[in-house]
């Protein structure tokens, strides 16, 4: 019982005291405290009293205030600097879409213009293409089919028209594709004719020109078969097309001489050779060196005797030669045959 007395008698102190000190500090809260301004213009003094704790609170309250704007100034000047950095990145931006812009504007320019190249060619070939034809039936022209289209605020599509020219640029891909088969079967086909000069590394010196002439030795008119190409001894003379040897022998007009068979009925002899590097049965494929030049058979000087055939019938053989790449070559033979007629 004594123990349990002393229990309760200890926590009625303890509350005795708590109520004790916020009653103490209730009171200090109440202190009035009397704040005087005094104008200098004016006589009257104006007072008004306050307490602690209000004083206190308003005290917390401006500090606060203080603090938050401090804070909010900070925030700003942030949000002001990033957007300020924004603004600089948009005007870059706007920059660079003009450059864009320009871009494709010239971008669709050159593929008009190489639309209308590949057309022309493909006129010029006689090739009807479905991709050209699918481009001219979608868009009538390239000025309609690359019609400028604008967005809601005015600013170009650019996406759109890029993909309108990867459009145009992938369907010329099947005429151009057109143009490398028949670029091909032309290669093809100036290989199997006699189009090649036949002097391998040098042009030579026309000396006897395709059709009448006066004989070097007898003095009587008659038919030069070929074209005579003086330059030295030891040359290297060339097929002037793919075929099979059909002849290699020596006569007394010729010397040593080749005849080479051809497709489409072509054949193709070389005299007056000094060496001969190919039998018959052999196949040769344009360009291949078949011997070299040399003064062999009725002939005044080094030369070789090029003669083209198309079944019994001889031709010019410049007339070829015109075919192939070889203008340079054709320009001034041309210019020496002019000395002839």
């Amino acid at each position: 019982m004594a123990g349990k007395k002393r229990i309760k008698k200890s926590g009625t102190g303890s509350t005795v005291g708590g109520s004790a000190l916020f009653g103490r500090f209730g009171r200090a809260g109440r202190q009035k405290l009397t704040i005087m301004l005094i104008p200098h213009s004016e006589k009257r003094v104006f007072n008004f009293q306050i307490s602690v704790l209000a004083l206190s609170f308003i005290s917390i309250l401006l500090i606060s205030l203080v603090v938050t704007f401090v804070w909010l100034t900070a925030d700003f000047s942030g949000t002001n600097d990033l957007l300020a950095s924004r603004s600089k990145d948009l005007e870059h931006t706007e920059a660079s879409l003009e450059t864009l812009r320009n871009e494709v504007n010239q971008l669709i320019t050159s593929t008009e213009t190489f639309q209308r190249t590949l057309s022309g060619t493909l006129n010029t070939l006689g090739v009807e293409s479905a991709g050209r034809d699918t481009v001219s039936n979608r868009s009538g022209d390239l000025t309609n089919f690359f019609n400028v289209e604008s967005s809601d605020d005015g600013s170009l599509s650019e996406t759109v028209e890029i993909q309108k020219l990867k459009t145009a640029l992938d369907q010329s891909v099947s005429s151009l594709d057109e143009i490398g088969q028949i670029l091909n079967s032309q290669k093809s086909l100036l290989s199997d004719i006699p189009t090649m000069w036949p002097l391998k590394g040098v042009q030579g010196y026309v000396t006897a020109i395709f059709g009448p002439s006066i004989h070097p030795f007898s003095g009587q008119w008659y038919l030069h078969k070929g074209i005579d190409i003086a330059y030295g001894y030891g040359v290297p003379i060339i097929a002037t097309a793919n075929g099979k040897v059909l002849e290699q022998d020596y006569d007394e007009g010729y010397g040593n001489y080749v005849v080479i068979r051809h497709k489409y009925g072509f054949y193709t002899k070389y005299g007056h050779m000094q060496r001969t590097y190919v039998r018959p049965g052999q196949d040769i494929s344009q360009g291949e060196v078949i011997g070299t030049m040399g003064n062999t058979g009725l002939s005044t000087g080094p030369h070789l005797h090029y003669e083209v055939r198309i079944g019994s019938q001889v031709v010019d053989p410049v007339k070829y030669i015109n075919m192939t790449d070889n203008h340079d070559i054709f320009t001034r033979v041309t210019r020496n045959l002019q000395k002839y007629k």
